[in-house]
């Protein structure tokens, strides 16, 4: 699965991934100095999760729909630092060894394994804590309703109607007995509910109504999808060399899978029906939408 877009898509795409990332590694470089004191081991851990690596789709997501509706960019990228945060922790914790116990996370030792159980488990508390000290920032927004609405989309999200729900179904779905609806609904909250959150960060920011939603919640529902079925095909078949991270362990821990449901050929074409569904709920959109619509198609198309 490889990144297979051409002309200006590939480049509206290309300059996105590489902006977001100079700017998101940039804001937490800034808003994370290492104190001179005894809590400089967990500011360091919480660096080392957060700067360099990673795809920045979430951040990506909110910045690029926020600017579709007018949000000033600099706003917009500190709501995506929040989300990012929240993805941080979530990979941290995910690696421990009381979960999936992994020793690689974007070509580098976890954090666990760079630093210690215990330095990690507070890294991703702090990033937990971090990300909504900065959505309740008036330097996020100016509106104090923004900002609680984005701390009540990003809370939602990340706790046990979304993330951490979706994780605890992961955590007891080892004995191989999940059925295709159970799977898609552990994968809705696990990885979706945070793909989608960024879109409805975005869409806050820009003050669109709740009403008005209704097409991105849509086109997030649709890549969370895809983007799970990619991620089980790159497990499936995928190089670790690439992946940067440990493939083939829900095979072995005897999860059931989108691919293990689906069959791979069936997977790949329904994360392609998946994608093109999400590109369809932006047609009333012109040009101000295309980083969205290339960002869907590399959900699929990506090789990590």
């Amino acid at each position: 699965m490889t990144v297979a877009l051409s002309g200006i898509a590939d480049d509206i795409l290309a300059e996105g991934l590489s902006q977001i990332a100079r700017e998101v590694d940039s804001l937490f470089d800034a808003l994370l100095p290492v104190p001179q004191d005894a809590r400089a081991r967990l500011i360091e851990a919480m660096r080392y999760a957060t700067i360099g690596g990673g795809k920045r789709i979430r951040p990506l997501l909110l910045v690029s729909t926020a600017e579709m509706y007018g949000v000033d960019r600099d706003s917009a990228l500190r709501a995506g630092v929040a989300i990012e945060a929240i993805h941080a922790y979530s990979l941290i914790h995910d690696d421990l060894p009381c979960m999936d116990d992994d020793a690689m996370r974007h070509g580098k030792p976890t954090v666990h394994c760079a630093f210690d159980e215990a330095t990690a488990v507070l890294a991703g508390d702090a990033l937990h804590a971090f990300a909504f000290e900065l959505l309740a920032d008036p330097a996020t927004s100016g509106d104090p309703f923004i900002r609680a609405e984005l701390v009540q989309a990003l809370g939602h999200a990340s706790g046990f109607q979304g993330m951490a729900g979706g994780q605890m179904m992961d955590i007891v779905a080892e004995d191989g007995k999940f059925d295709l609806p159970t799977v898609t609904r552990l994968q809705q909250l696990k990885t979706g509910a945070l793909l989608g959150a960024a879109v409805e960060m975005g869409a806050i920011m820009g003050h669109v109504p709740h009403e008005g939603r209704t097409h991105l919640r849509g086109y997030s529902r649709d890549i969370g999808l895809a983007f799970q079925i990619a991620d089980d095909l790159l497990d499936h078949e995928g190089d670790e060399a690439a992946a940067g991270k440990a493939l083939r362990k829900d095979a072995d821990a005897g999860k059931q899978t989108f691919v293990s449901l689906l069959g791979p050929e069936c997977a790949r074409e329904q994360a392609r029906l998946l994608v093109d569904q999400a590109i369809a709920h932006l047609a009333h959109h012109d040009s101000e939408a295309d980083l969205l619509r290339a960002l869907a198609r590399f959900i699929v198309e990506r090789d990590r």
